[in-house]
C-alpha cells in the first residue's frame, strides 16, 4: 500500500486488511530499531520487501526472548505457551489480533516458513525457564532452535521474497545454521557475566565466570570462527542486497570476536566488549560497496 493509500484510509477512518498489516509490519520494525543497531543496521540494506520480512521475523523472536529473560515472571511458561499457540494459529489462519505474531505469520505463509522452523525455537526459548546450565548435547540443540533455525528463516526471506516457498538448499542452509550459531555463541561470550549473574545461567558446558581462562576462551574463539567461515563460503549464494546485509553482519560479529579474542579472560567476564556505532556504519558502507572485512583466520 503506498503512502497516499494509507493516508486515505486514515483520513477517512476506514480500515482493511492491507492497513492492519501496514500497521503489524510497523510495530515489527518498531521492534528491531529499539533494540537492535548491528542486526537493524544490515536490514536498512535490503530491498523493502525483504527489509520488512526480516523485521517481522526479529520481532517475533524477540518478544518470545523477551519473556524468558526479561519478564521472567511466574507464569512466563504459560505466557510463552500462549504466544507460541497464536503464533501457530496465525500461520495457519493468516491472521492474528497480536500485532507481532501477525506480521510474522504474513512473512512465514509468503516465503515458506513452518514449525520445522518454529517449533524448534520455541523449546529452545522453554529451555531457558528451566535449564541453568548444559551439557553437550542439551547446548547442541538449544542453539539449533534459537540460532540456526532462525538463521533458516532468514535465509528463506532472503531467497524466497518475491517467488514464494520454495525448498532452500541444503549447503546454504547449512551456512546460514552454521551463522545463527556463531552469532549465538559469541553472544555467550560477550554476556557471560550477565547471563550467569543476572540470569543464572551458564551456556557453555563447564564454563563459567569464575572458571574461564585464556586458553578456554581461545578454544571458543575458534569454534565461533569455525561457524563463521562456513557461512562465508556461501555467501555469495545470495542475492546482491542480501550478500551485503548479512555480510555487514558478519564482518560486525568478526570485529565483536577479535576483540574479544583480544580480551583476558578475567577483564572479559568484567566489562561487556562491543563494537562502536560508526565502525559498524563503516562496514555497512564497504559491504555496500561490494567490499568487506572480513577477518575469519
Amino acid at each position: 500500500m503506498s503512502r497516499r493509500d494509507r493516508r486515505r484510509h486514515h483520513d477517512s477512518q476506514e480500515t482493511s486488511l492491507a492497513l492492519y498489516d501496514d500497521a503489524a509490519r510497523d510495530a515489527a520494525a518498531r521492534v528491531i530499531a529499539r533494540y537492535s543497531t548491528s542486526f537493524g543496521l544490515g536490514t536498512r540494506l535490503l530491498p523493502r520487501a525483504q527489509r520488512a520480512h526480516i523485521r517481522n521475523v526479529y520481532a517475533m523472536v524477540r518478544v518470545a526472548d523477551e519473556l524468558v529473560d526479561t519478564y521472567r515472571g511466574p507464569d512466563a511458561g504459560a505466557l510463552l505457551d500462549g504466544f507460541e499457540a497464536e503464533v501457530h494459529a496465525a500461520m495457519d489462519r493468516g491472521f492474528s489480533a497480536d500485532l507481532v505474531a501477525h506480521a510474522f505469520a504474513l512473512t512465514a505463509r509468503e516465503v515458506g516458513i513452518t514449525r520445522e522452523q518454529t517449533e524448534p525455537f520455541f523449546a529452545s526459548m522453554r529451555m531457558d525457564l528451566v535449564e541453568t546450565s548444559h551439557d553437550e548435547d542439551s547446548l547442541a540443540l538449544y542453539i539449533l532452535g534459537s540460532a540456526e533455525v532462525v538463521g533458516e528463516m532468514c535465509l528463506a526471506v532472503f531467497v524466497n521474497t518475491g517467488r514464494g516457498p520454495r525448498p532452500l538448499d541444503p549447503e546454504v542452509r547449512d551456512g546460514a545454521r552454521h551463522l545463527g550459531a556463531a552469532y549465538q555463541k559469541i553472544n555467550f561470550l560477550r554476556d557471560l557475566a550477565v547471563d550467569e549473574h543476572e540470569l543464572g545461567r551458564a551456556y557453555f558446558p563447564g564454563v563459567s565466570a569464575a572458571t574461564l581462562d585464556d586458553a578456554r576462551l581461545a578454544e571458543l574463539v575458534d569454534e565461533c570462527r569455525e561457524d563463521m567461515r562456513t557461512a562465508a563460503s556461501v555467501l555469495d549464494a545470495l542475492p546482491r542486497r542480501a550478500r551485503a546485509a548479512v555480510g555487514t553482519t558478519i564482518d560486525i560479529y568478526a570485529r565483536l570476536l577479535e576483540q574479544i579474542a583480544q580480551t583476558p579472560a578475567r577483564e572479559l567476564v568484567a566489562r561487556r566488549v562491543r563494537v562502536a556505532d560508526p565502525v559498524k556504519a563503516a562496514l555497512a558502507v564497504r559491504n555496500l560497496a561490494g567490499r568487506h572485512g572480513r577477518a575469519l583466520a
